[in-house]
């Protein structure tokens, strides 16, 4: 993070490089397309000192920008937030198009998001509120990069073992090649015995060794059940979010329903203007009582659009914190576990080396 005072904007470099679209099955499994935004950042002081670092980069939606700026709206009520480009093409001259996945939009609405954390990274304050720092710099599919890489280090893990195993039986065959041996020798049988005993002590300690590795396994297991559980945290703000944006698209819905049905005019193609067509229009009468249940329908949209505002701002906020509290938990763990791991596999180093030392011993006597 950034030192007290200073803005982030002063140690890190930020911009939302470039918008993809793209196409996949949201949290309820049906099929959306939707944009998503490149934001890339690079330290200050590398470029300063010379140094031309990749930048970290990380994608996100529209609709993460906005979980930020509720954020930022709810936890600092005495700040004048900076605003998002608009999310729907509004006030649009005739000849531009109002489609949202148009690229020239897409295109203006990359500048303005950029703009935007430009404004809210150069503030004072804002800048300096961790839920910003995380937006900008973790990696949304932590939990998948959990599991992979904790799944390849167990299968690495795994190998090794497999390969350590066969190390032991092998001098289990020296044990037994030295003992008949020394059945041959008369001078040099005390020594050759003794040697084999060394080493079917070394291959019987095998099972002790696998033991303990099996301790070590089971403690990275225990993190690659955890990114599942993070996942599951992932999916409960997908479904959150999916569902703030559905009350948010039904609610504009019904204003723009109460809209042309207080002027009678109809911006695009529906059911009802093709039957006002067949059927004639409707009575006033009739009018009334439609506005007045798209009224009740958009007041009570309204206070569920804000319902779901303030659940996912609360899940975002309480998700971090607990995030936090995760990571320095797994960063103990794991680090006391690989120590742990480290040391056995050294002490088995030192066992091999004393057991070839005694053996070395047991030659120069013969």
């Amino acid at each position: 993070m950034v030192e007290e005072g200073s803005t982030l904007l002063r140690r890190m470099e930020i911009s939302v490089a470039e918008a993809e679209k793209r196409t996949g099955k949201n949290t309820v499994n049906m099929q959306e397309i939707f944009t998503v935004y490149l934001i890339e950042t690079r330290p200050i002081d590398a470029i300063t000192e010379g140094h031309n670092p990749a930048p970290d980069s990380l994608w996100r939606r529209y609709s993460e920008f906005e979980i930020l700026r509720n954020y930022l709206l709810v936890t600092y009520p005495f700040i004048v937030v900076p605003p998002l480009p608009e999310k729907r093409a509004e006030f649009v001259w005739h000849k531009l198009s109002a489609d949202n996945m148009d690229p020239d939009f897409v295109e203006r609405r990359r500048v303005g998001l950029e703009n935007f954390l430009l404004r809210v990274a150069s503030h004072s304050v804002l800048s300096n509120d961790k839920i910003l720092y995380h937006f900008l710099t973790e990696m949304k599919l932590y939990s998948d990069e959990l599991q992979s890489l904790t799944s390849q280090l167990l299968r690495v893990r795994a190998r090794v073992a497999d390969r350590l195993y066969g190390v032991y039986k092998v001098h289990g065959n020296y044990g037994r090649v030295f003992s008949e041996w020394s059945a041959l020798e008369k001078e040099m049988g005390d020594g050759l015995q003794s040697a084999g005993h060394h080493m079917d002590a070394y291959a019987a300690s095998v099972d002790d060794m696998l033991e303990e590795e099996e301790h070590y396994a089971d403690q990275l297991k225990e993190y690659l059940f955890y990114a599942e559980a993070l996942r599951a945290v992932c999916r409960k703000h997908e479904l959150t979010q999916y569902e703030l944006e559905t009350a948010s698209s039904d609610l504009i819905s019904k204003k723009q329903q109460r809209e042309e049905l207080a002027t009678g005019m109809v911006r695009t193609f529906s059911f009802k203007g093709m039957t006002n067509k067949l059927f004639g229009q409707e009575t006033p009468e009739q009018r009334e009582a439609k506005l007045s249940l798209l009224e009740e329908q958009i007041v009570q949209g309204e206070e569920t659009v804000t319902e779901k505002t303030v659940e996912c701002e609360e899940y975002v906020k309480g998700a971090w914190v607990d995030m936090q509290r995760f990571k320095e938990q797994k960063d103990r763990d794991l680090r006391e576990a690989l120590i742990g791991y480290a040391v056995m596999q050294i002490s088995m180093c030192k066992k091999g080396i004393q057991v070839w030392t005694n053996a070395k011993d047991c030659f120069h006597k013969m």
